[in-house]
């Protein structure tokens, strides 16, 4: 195999590392084992160390990688959708996010304590995603301008507290959809 190959062949197995991991995560109670995360990615418990060494490399790539689909997201969104859908929609993504931290969640929380993972950073791009959002809707006329980042963060941080994803998706939706009619500038 050619050297070319073989880097592709390395960054398509950390994708799928990634992408199964942060599957398992989402539907697990508890924190699901490295080898069993190796084996629904189709890949050797080599190859996942190759990648990851330690069960908190593992999570803080599939920790970054989540809080860069968040982060993006929010511009992805207004690309294609009006202000208040794309808040909307953001709102599912941020709920996907807290749904990923179920399976690793003492990992994490480890981590934050050890500031592996700096906290503070990762709530200043997630205001930050929420404030373009706010910032486009506020000049389209589509949201309120009476509202801040930090007060769709504290409803969001309430209602998935409330209603945990995966389990309570029905509930957090319904929430969630109170909270965005809530952002649209009142009639007249």
């Amino acid at each position: 195999m050619a050297e070319g190959e073989k880097r592709a062949d390395a960054a398509r197995n950390r994708d799928q590392l990634l992408a199964v991991a942060t599957r398992l995560f989402v539907a697990a109670d508890a924190e699901p084992s490295l080898r069993a995360v190796a084996r629904e990615a189709g890949v050797g418990i080599a190859t996942l160390y190759r990648h990851f060494p330690t069960r908190e490399s593992l999570v803080d790539a599939v920790y970054q990688d989540q809080v860069t689909r968040l982060t993006a997201g929010a511009r992805d969104l207004l690309d294609r959708l009006p202000p208040a859908a794309a808040m909307r929609r953001w709102m599912d993504l941020f709920g996907d996010w807290i749904a990923t931290k179920n399976g690793m969640l003492d990992t994490l929380l480890a981590m934050i304590e050890s500031g592996e993972i700096a906290h503070a950073q990762t709530r200043t791009e997630l205001l930050a995603a929420i404030t373009t959002i706010l910032d486009a809707g506020r000049a389209s006329g589509d949201l309120r301008s009476d509202v801040t980042a930090e007060d769709i963060a504290a409803a969001l941080i309430g209602i998935f507290t409330v209603a945990p994803p995966p389990a309570n998706e029905a509930k957090a939706g319904r929430l969630l959809n109170l909270l965005s009619d809530g952002l649209r500038p009142p009639p007249g």
